[in-house]
């Protein structure tokens, strides 16, 4: 059965060219159009669409105000279209608050310079993002944080599923002291980062290290309000930084993130390009520098994320005596990066978002 799609934009140009790339896909059906926030919340309820395509900006209700008062009445996966501009990084961000699940640059050409691996993927997401249903009403305020959906193959959950219990792959291995801290995640992580960072006390003894896909554009203003967040202080990475216990860095957007040992020190070195690597910034780049200096004393936790990216780089922690946690299905946006280290049996807890934060103080 194709997923049902409704397109979400004030430019019936954007519209039209929209619908036209999502049903070049046989398994993509749209099924309605709306042109401004207002129209996309009767049309939600009305045709309850899979997957919603959104904009922020339009007249009458823009596309964030819609966005919250779809999860709160009818929620339903919705995949925001932004600028990649420090503005459209605020406004995106204000929008994954408010329940939205992934984005994608407005412009084709910034997903990617091939014209038809940009239809490609635009698909590809949409399918993804498609295969499931949210569980639970969003009813936060945007600066809240709730976990909103779960969506994992076709599997539906239930709006009342209970949190689960941490589960052990492995054997659990409390001899290992925590020198740092390395957090990976992709589709869904904002939210999924807010949540587990805010649990951190100002003092926490160690550093941490983040490696959220997003574009260059974002992850300063992501840095930004994360900290303002956090009790920890939270930055963008830059090249030179010590790490320092109680910070959070954050992997720059379109960059590589190498954490090395300089005359004893854990520092960071920021680079543009490594050969064969999809991703910019890649887990599996950070992980296996990590394993250079810090082989046996990193706790290494994968959050909800699609792909696989991480799994490799945190076998090779494993091997070497690193603790490895994974986020677990119900709680995840996707189901993809942690599914991999569960399925690699390298986990040693796999466990709700909602106690991660409190495991990692626990544990550390």
């Amino acid at each position: 059965m194709a997923i049902r799609v409704l397109v979400v934009d004030d430019s019936g140009f954007f519209r039209r060219r929209v619908k036209e790339i999502l049903e070049s896909d046989p398994m993509l059906d749209v099924v309605g159009l709306a042109e401004n926030g207002e129209q996309a919340i009767e049309a939600v309820k009305n045709l309850k669409p899979d997957v919603v395509t959104m904009d922020i900006e339009m007249p009458i209700m823009d596309g964030i105000t819609a966005t919250r008062k779809i999860m709160q009445a009818t929620p339903t996966p919705i995949i925001m279209f932004s600028s990649l501009t420090t503005d459209g990084a605020k406004a995106t961000l204000d929008a994954l608050d408010a329940g939205a699940i992934d984005f994608l640059p407005k412009r084709f050409e910034d997903i990617s310079k091939d014209k038809e691996e940009a239809k490609k993927l635009l698909c590809q997401r949409v399918k993804d993002l498609g295969s499931g249903r949210p569980v639970a009403k969003n009813n936060s305020s945007a600066s809240a944080v709730v976990s909103r959906t779960a969506i994992v193959g076709s599997k539906q959950k239930s709006e009342s599923a209970a949190v689960s219990t941490p589960r052990l792959t492995v054997k659990e291995n409390l001899s290992t002291k925590i020198k740092l801290v390395a957090i990976g995640t992709s589709t869904g992580g904002p939210v999924a980062l807010q949540k587990v960072l805010i649990e951190l006390p100002a003092n926490f003894p160690v550093p941490v290290v983040v490696i959220q896909h997003m574009p260059g554009s974002f992850t300063g203003a992501f840095s930004e309000r994360l900290d303002q967040q956090c009790k920890i202080h939270v930055k963008e990475a830059e090249s030179g930084d010590k790490l320092q216990a109680g910070v959070a860095y954050i992997a720059p957007g379109g960059k590589q993130m190498i954490v090395e040992k300089i005359a004893g020190q854990l520092s960071l070195r920021i680079v543009d390009e490594i050969p064969n690597q999809t991703y910019k910034p890649s887990v599996d780049v950070t992980y296996a520098s990590i394993n250079k200096v810090v082989p046996a004393n990193t706790l290494a936790v994968i959050l909800t994320g699609m792909g696989a990216d991480g799994c490799k780089g945190a076998t090779l922690l494993h091997q070497s005596g690193s603790i490895i946690w994974a986020q677990d299905e119900n709680s995840c946006v996707v189901y993809g990066m942690p599914a991999a280290i569960v399925d690699a049996g390298i986990a040693e807890k796999i466990m709700d978002v909602s106690k991660v934060g409190a495991s990692i103080v626990k544990r550390v």
